[in-house]
């Protein structure tokens, strides 16, 4: 195959993402099927599994199910299975496989094992011809189509849509809050674009950098930490707002680069006071999210204002277009991350 310009596919697939998200919307009455097929079981806590970004993407259905069913939920250590060999009793509970490839070995075995332990098990995946789809008793396509470059985009905001259309109908939602997110997705491209390029410019050069937010929007800052790893190599930490507060704030002075993530809502609102402090330190603050331009920061990418619990779906949007534009600005192909793959094999 004749090689591509430099960062030619995840450009693409950045760009991609408000038609993937506006189809998969259309297949909600399919999600809702097997979102009441689940609740009808009376599952009495979830337990999520994944990695990578996958793993960021179970976070906010943990967000989700905790906060709007109601149900404890957890993330999952698949070496307790995989490395241990542990077989808890999982009875009653509801155990989510996230992956994209949905063939990681170790997530393939945590979910047999899991099922072996008496759960209900859900694979939500990119590939319905995987054998985690195989394995598991239900699953959810996220429809996303071929994904050709290494750093996921369009994957991960497609599970995050995903997740959440499983969950609204699992509450007995209509799925009303994200009938627009295709549109919605357009427009936070568009309208960030500028800012995103102003902050290539002002981080281009940077050595390290903190992503940082709360609630729902703690994934994004996860996503983004991994996505500037894995493509421009920029040493980033991501943190809870919280736990910045309670020692990390210690290492911030005017060499420290922040990446918050502030969306309107509780999580977006606890933001302030964080960002006030690492400010007086001295910190360069980048906000990024439908509350950015009320906050103390140095500079801000608004979008698109939503409910809360969809915010992520377009927060990420702007991240993925940052790192990008920083992996070529510093010199390096995001399409072709030294050291990695597109499916990951971990045990």
């Amino acid at each position: 195959m004749k090689e591509g310009r430099t960062g030619e596919r995840m450009t693409a697939e950045i760009n991609e993402q408000p038609e993937v998200l506006a189809a998969l919307v259309e297949t909600r009455a399919e999600i809702a099927t097997v979102a009441r097929s689940i609740a009808e079981r009376s599952p009495r806590f979830a337990l999520l599994v994944a990695r990578g970004s996958s793993d960021h993407a179970a976070l906010y259905a943990k967000y989700l199910i905790e906060i709007l069913l109601g149900l404890p939920a957890g993330l999952a250590s698949p070496s307790t299975t995989t490395l241990y060999d542990a077989h808890p009793d999982l009875r009653d509970v509801l155990v989510v496989t996230v992956s994209q490839s949905g063939s990681s070995p170790d997530l393939l075995e945590a979910t047999v094992s899991a099922k072996a332990g008496g759960a209900l098990t859900l694979a939500v995946t990119n590939t319905p011809s995987s054998p985690l789809h195989d394995v598991a008793e239900f699953s959810v396509q996220i429809r996303a189509g071929q994904e050709l470059a290494v750093a996921a985009t369009k994957t991960y905001s497609a599970t995050l849509l995903a997740l959440y259309l499983l969950v609204d109908a699992a509450r007995g939602g209509s799925g009303e809050h994200v009938r627009d997110i295709g549109e919605l997705a357009r427009q936070a491209l568009v309208e960030s674009s500028e800012g995103v390029e102003r902050a290539v410019e002002r981080y281009r050069f940077a050595d390290r950098l903190i992503t940082t937010a709360r609630g729902y929007s703690f994934a994004t800052a996860l996503e983004a930490a991994l996505k500037l790893t894995e493509t421009s190599y920029l040493t980033t930490r991501a943190y809870s707002g919280a736990d910045l507060l309670h020692g990390p704030v210690a290492a911030v002075d005017t060499d420290t680069a922040v990446l918050a993530v502030t969306s309107e809502g509780r999580g977006g609102g606890a933001m302030w006071d964080v960002l006030d402090a690492v400010s007086g330190r001295g910190a360069d603050v980048l906000t990024v999210g439908s509350a950015a331009a009320s906050m103390p920061a140095s500079l801000c990418i608004p979008l698109p204002e939503t409910t809360e619990e969809i915010a992520p779906i377009l927060e990420v949007l702007p991240v993925q277009r940052l790192a990008l534009g920083l992996a070529l600005a510093r010199g390096f192909d995001p399409d072709r991350p030294r050291g990695l793959h597109k499916v990951t094999r971990t045990r």
